[in-house]
């Protein structure tokens, strides 16, 4: 089928297209803004990794590096040399592609429980090169000075040019991750997940199909890293590189379903707005990320296919619309 012609692209691309548009209808469109930057985040961060982790079955602790390097190097580039938004996302992007070609060399020949303590370690490795790399501001970070808004129209003006381009660029996630499920180098991917030695013997050089996932997964938290601490004004290691974050955008994944284009998009919404509830609730607002945990479990037992999985299971007439 052709993707102009698939109901399931269009109602991801028209729910996301949705959430975008709502700070335009709000009646308090800071605070509405705000909180759909967050919920456009969690979907950009979870569909890109849903390229990795839900095509090939290679879950990734590390993803979260990306978005803090990126971030890093773009950021750089805003404060030190003044570089205009795009240049310095592109930077982020063309960083964070590099990282991971030349991790995927490296770490994708590892399988299972292998592959995911590697990328624990290495978000570890790279927080702690950043927190003692002087150019970065090492454990203090960086901040924008406010001059830096004027280009943009003012802090105010700024503030939205983020958001619409986070909006475009979540759209654009969507619409790749579409592509890739649905083309032969996907195909290719889904059968390393299912069987990486049969996909071998089949003609798939899995190494390099994994290397490709990878940096194509990568190359959009680079971007949204660079978007989020420009929005911010200041980065610092433990904001850029938190590994709860890389485990919340797994759960999300995972509660939406996994290689399905649509899963992670729900779960990302979903999982927000219950993380909304947790940080205001004075019986959870301290063990939210054992919350998570708790959370991950029991899709694992009861719900393996999240809930997009489910439903598509459950009512087959859904599967031409949730794909």
């Amino acid at each position: 089928m052709k993707p102009w012609r698939d109901p399931g692209l269009w109602l991801s691309l028209l729910v996301t297209a949705a959430i975008g548009l709502w700070p335009a209808v709000a009646a308090n469109k800071p605070y509405a803004r705000e909180m759909m930057f967050t919920v456009l985040m969690s979907v950009g961060l979870a569909s890109s990794l849903n390229i990795m982790q839900g095509y090939t079955g290679y879950v990734n602790f590390g993803h979260i590096i990306f978005f803090g390097l990126g971030g890093y190097v773009g950021f750089y580039l805003l404060s030190v040399y003044h570089a205009p938004l795009y240049v310095a996302a592109l930077a982020g992007a063309l960083t964070a592609a590099l990282v991971a070609f030349l991790l995927g060399k490296a770490i994708l020949r590892l399988r299972g429980a292998y592959f995911a303590l590697a990328t624990i370690g290495i978000n570890e490795a790279a927080r702690s090169f950043v927190k003692n790399f002087d150019p970065f501001g090492g454990p203090t970070g960086m901040t924008l000075k406010f001059h830096v808004y004027q280009a943009y129209g003012g802090a105010n003006q700024a503030l939205w040019i983020t958001y619409i381009a986070l909006v475009v660029l979540t759209l654009l996630i969507i619409l790749v991750s579409y592509l890739v499920k649905t083309s032969k180098f996907g195909l290719g991917l889904m059968a390393i997940r299912e069987n990486e030695d049969a996909a071998e013997v089949m003609g798939i050089v899995a190494p390099d199909a994994k290397t490709w996932a990878y940096v194509l997964s990568a190359v959009f938290p680079g971007i949204i890293g660079v978007l989020f601490f420009f929005k911010n004004g200041n980065i610092e290691p433990g904001d850029a590189f938190r590994l709860q974050q890389s485990i919340e955008v797994i759960v999300m994944v995972m509660l939406g379903g996994q290689g399905l284009v649509f899963g992670p998009l729900v779960g990302a919404a979903v999982y927000q707005r219950l993380r909304g509830y947790l940080l205001v609730s004075p019986l959870f607002k301290n063990i939210q990320l054992a919350v998570a945990g708790l959370l991950l479990l029991i899709i694992i037992l009861f719900v393996p296919a999240g809930l997009i999985g489910w439903l598509r299971g459950r009512f087959p007439r859904l599967r031409r619309w949730l794909v």
